[in-house]
């Protein structure tokens, strides 16, 4: 890239550096960005330099991978009902391995391996996250709907200068079971209790797109009122719906906006907040 060319990329930034300095964003971190170890790295290097210009960083993850894999090899049966895990006593026990211990510490690791402070936790650490078992048709186990977020934790931990990186995980209203929470439900509450500027979940689609496999196709920019539409004619259907309500839920709860962006891509994070085009489809 030529010098010339370089300067230009940093002034298109510039004014969206001075306007996210000192906001919040918070991000779900998953799919095959967490997998794969060079875009992990492009991950965390996104992260960081947005902290480093003065975003204040939240990190939500999921690990469901990782989750099958260990249970796999605790002949352990993964079952899925309508997208979700049925969640038993030993695959909540396995969930509670991952997302508090190897995920969530990678992440950490990652951070700090990078100059940037993290402080890994669950929504069970200081009850950051309290739930109720998850109303549905069917029996799903301990799978759980999130009911309270204790705010003022994650708001501590950020005025310390460290990234918050949360496992979705939480802890019973009342039963004193943990349940097994969505990591992009997870994300959209926790934008909400912290009035975040953003809320971006990481994928490994592109975005909302007229036509799936055309990239060209991609909805760049989707108001509220429009959504329904797109449901009704099917270009919102399948994974990708739970994913939409997570982002109307949060921008009806006071974030500003929501992204659904492709982490697959070098430097999607940074692409969709300091470029003026974006990369991939943002709820407002």
């Amino acid at each position: 890239m030529e010098n010339y060319t370089k300067a230009q990329v940093l002034i298109q930034a510039l004014p969206y550096i001075k306007k996210f300095s000192g906001k919040t964003i918070v991000v779900k971190y998953g799919g095959n960005a967490m997998i794969n170890e060079a875009l992990k790295e492009n991950v965390i290097k996104d992260l960081v330099l947005m902290k480093c210009i003065g975003i204040n960083i939240v990190i939500v993850h999921g690990g469901g991978p990782f989750i099958t894999d260990l249970s796999n090899k605790l002949n352990i049966q993964s079952q899925f009902i309508n997208g979700l895990r049925y969640t038993d006593k030993d695959t909540i026990e396995v969930v509670q391995m991952v997302l508090a211990g190897k995920v969530n510490k990678e992440i950490v690791a990652l951070l700090q391996k990078h100059g940037e402070n993290a402080l890994g936790i669950t929504g069970i650490d200081g009850n950051l996250l309290k739930a109720k078992p998850i109303c549905s048709d069917v029996d799903l186990g301990y799978v759980g709907d999130i009911t309270k977020v204790n705010v003022k934790l994650v708001e501590d931990i950020l005025q310390l200068g460290y990234i918050p990186v949360v496992g979705s995980i939480a802890s019973g209203d009342n039963d004193g079971n943990l349940y097994n929470i969505n990591a992009d439900t997870c994300a959209a509450k926790i934008a909400a209790a912290l009035k975040a500027e953003k809320l971006i979940l990481l994928t490994d689609v592109d975005g909302v797109c007229l036509d799936p496999k055309d990239k060209s196709t991609l909805i760049s920019t989707l108001k509220l009122h429009e959504i329904p539409k797109y449901e009704q004619d099917g270009i919102i259907k399948g994974g990708m719906i739970p994913k939409i309500e997570c982002c109307v839920e949060a921008i009806r709860n006071g974030v500003k906006t929501s992204h659904i962006i492709n982490g697959t891509t070098p430097n999607s994070l940074l692409l969709e907040v300091l470029s003026d085009e974006g990369i991939g489809t943002m709820i407002y």
